[in-house]
């Protein structure tokens, strides 16, 4: 799935250590099973039946496929905050809903949902639970979107989707609505589109910082992973911002000589990771900061088991009031 669905994921996955690599590629699988529910045609029905397959999940007694009982591993070792994912899956109920995206700030929304929650899921796989490196995921997460939505503006559009901020549409002379029946290309549209590659460029630049503040281990792979998706921006921009009539990709030659160009970063000093997330995604930093706190001590390993028996405890008792979910075959 990873070599499939994501070039640039699946090449910079190999500069991470193995005990973030196995998981953050279960995590990519799970998150590829929903999109592709949702993207091909799915509806409501399909919806409601990631949420069911959520449920049991979190209740660890996942269904018989290979993603879902990945990630019911990983939610299990890495006490994954299941605000994560549902944000997710709220984000792919906005597009089965039509939303609309009048502004920068309602495109940041969607994007948090879509993709900050995976920066700060990566997060949480790579310790990196304070607020600071958090909010920088998820920096880093909504960047991409925001570099995805540049790229498939046409794709988007025959598909009846406008990811692109309505207003900035209309101030260019751009009917948003006549746009999604007859897309085509204009100067005024490669100005929209050239705003949305900047908002990306400085939340790229924000998300540096929290780089610095990540595992050693994992920084090269986080930084690759960066850098070859804002390099989809930058060739976006080499072939004159027209992403309707074309897709802009980044050949693996490429990206191999700016992975070689990263490696002297590794010798230059840390910066901080200090600031605000977006005011979008400071949920999603609140709620993957409720992870567990490494207890010290002689008695860590006790300490340990016994929050890990009360947390099971508690999510039993919640899981148990759901309606329904115990005629759930198999649970």
């Amino acid at each position: 799935m990873l070599c499939g669905g994501s070039k640039s994921f699946y090449l910079a996955s190999f500069a991470l250590p193995g005990r973030v690599r196995q998981p953050a590629t279960a995590l990519y699988a799970f998150c590829r099973v929903a999109d592709d529910a949702i993207d091909n045609g799915g509806g409501m029905r399909e919806l409601e039946d990631l949420r069911l397959r959520l449920e049991l999940i979190y209740r660890q007694q996942p269904i018989d496929h290979p993603a879902d009982m990945a990630f019911a591993e990983v939610v299990r070792e890495y006490d994954m905050p299941r605000e994560l994912p549902e944000a997710l899956l709220e984000g792919m109920l906005w597009d089965l809903q039509g939303r609309e995206y009048h502004t920068l700030s309602d495109v940041y929304d969607y994007s948090t949902r879509v993709a900050g929650t995976v920066g700060a899921m990566m997060s949480v796989l790579m310790g990196a639970r304070t607020p600071a490196l958090l909010a920088r995921a998820t920096d880093l997460g909504i960047a991409m979107q925001l570099t995805n939505i540049a790229r498939d503006v046409g794709e988007d559009a025959r598909n009846g989707r406008l990811y692109l901020p309505r207003d900035w549409l209309l101030e260019e002379g751009i009917d948003p609505e006549d746009f999604l029946h007859n897309p085509r290309w204009s100067l005024a549209l490669g100005r929209v589109v050239q705003r949305l590659l900047d908002a990306a460029e400085q939340l790229y630049r924000q998300a540096d910082r929290g780089i610095d503040g990540l595992p050693f281990g994992c920084q090269f792979g986080i930084r690759a992973a960066r850098t070859f998706y804002a390099e989809i921006g930058h060739e976006l921009e080499r072939r004159g911002l027209d992403s309707v009539s074309q897709r802009a990709v980044v050949p693996t030659s490429r990206k191999l000589w700016l992975a070689l160009g990263l490696v002297g970063r590794i010798l230059l000093p840390a910066r901080s990771a200090a600031g605000e997330a977006l005011p979008e995604a400071r949920y999603l930093v609140d709620a993957a900061m409720l992870g567990p706190r490494e207890p010290a001590g002689f008695f860590a390993p006790l300490t340990r088991a016994l929050v890990l028996l009360d947390r099971l405890e508690r999510r039993n008792r919640e899981i148990a009031e759901i309606p329904g979910l115990n005629t759930v075959e198999g649970s």
